[in-house]
């Protein structure tokens, strides 16, 4: 009884929280055109977006998870798209995207609880610095590359470092800049929409 009474309060719980939070229609636009421009950045780049050298200023959209919720599914499925050129086959389109997709969520999470602009930053920076670094170079080995893990990963700490911070902290302020202008198609959806310039 004790069982059947504890998954009866933890449905009700997911009910009640379903209830409180949905996608509306332009969180879902927002995630739309986050993927695409993710992907179109990276593609745009040819070769250069992929391997131990990457160029992807792509990767400074990880910021956006700061703010917004839809974000951290926008930049995983965008991350999925792009990585399809990547030449190492599924394990970069779905394992290798899974770090995107942490480093999202672990953002997102920051964003909410953490009030200090540059440590919001240096974190989500951190968070997509270190997962990517880690788990790319296994990817490239996984799917037939050749070049040493320890090298590839420190290629990656340098390259995702430079397009999380240069490109993010730009990006991040500018759009902070906007919501506190209340421009009505930045504001974040979650959360309570007059306290979203307070609460960043």
């Amino acid at each position: 009884m004790g069982i059947l009474r504890g998954l009866h309060t933890a449905v009700r719980t997911q009910k009640q929280m379903n209830k409180k939070f949905k996608f509306t229609t332009l969180m879902i636009c927002r995630a739309g055109l986050i993927a695409a421009l993710y992907a179109v950045i990276t593609w745009a780049l040819g070769a250069f977006a992929y391997g131990p050298f990457q160029i992807r200023p792509a990767e400074g959209l990880i910021v956006l998870s700061l703010f917004y919720i839809e974000a951290v599914p926008g930049l995983y499925v965008g991350c999925m798209l792009a990585n399809i050129f990547s030449g190492w086959g599924a394990y970069d389109i779905f394992l290798g995207s899974l770090a995107t997709l942490s480093a999202a969520a672990l953002s997102f999470g920051v964003g909410r609880l953490i009030k200090n602009d540059v440590i919001k930053l240096v974190l989500c920076g951190i968070f997509n610095t270190v997962l990517n670094a880690f788990v790319i170079p296994a990817v490239s080995i996984l799917g037939g590359g050749t070049d040493p893990y320890w090298v590839f990963f420190g290629s990656m700490v340098l390259t995702e470092a430079v397009w999380s911070f240069a490109i993010g902290a730009p990006l991040y302020f500018a759009i902070k800049r906007l919501i506190t202008k209340n421009v009505t198609v930045m504001l974040p959806v979650l959360g309570m929409r007059k306290k979203a310039h307070t609460n960043l």
